[in-house]
């Protein structure tokens, strides 16, 4: 998937899980907040997390490779709610951006937007051409 798509689909994702108030994710648009700075708003948001996801969580998996192969891979669902964290800190500095209520929240969070990726990974994913025969 090329990166635009990548980023509309974490900024779905977003907005899906800033729809269930348990997670206490709130997105603030571009002023003035209509539709459309929303959608930006969310496609920017999509692409910043995928960013960080690809910088600093690189980062991390290998400085704690240790700590994923004791818990077997575990460590990695708390990961994606502190990257998540961390892109709501990165746009705390603007007038627009998310905010994560909790940590708890965040990582759970962070698992869904994980599950919502991967379902639309497996919905977009290019398909492999079949040879003709003759």
């Amino acid at each position: 998937m090329g990166f635009l798509i990548r980023s509309i689909v974490n900024g779905f994702a977003l907005w899906v899980l800033s729809l269930i108030p348990l997670l206490q994710i709130t997105i603030t648009p571009f002023s003035p907040g209509r539709d459309l700075q929303l959608v930006i708003t969310l496609v920017a948001l999509g692409a910043l997390f995928g960013l960080v996801n690809a910088v600093v969580g690189t980062l991390i998996k290998i400085v704690a490779f240790p700590l994923f192969v004791l818990t077997l891979g575990l460590i990695s669902l708390l990961l994606n709610g502190v990257l998540l964290l961390v892109t709501a800190w990165i746009t705390g500095f603007w007038s627009w951006g998310l905010d994560v209520g909790a940590f708890w929240p965040g990582v759970l969070a962070g698992i869904l937007l994980s599950i919502i990726n991967w379902i639309f990974g497996i919905i977009l994913r290019p398909q492999k051409k079949q040879p003709r025969r003759r």
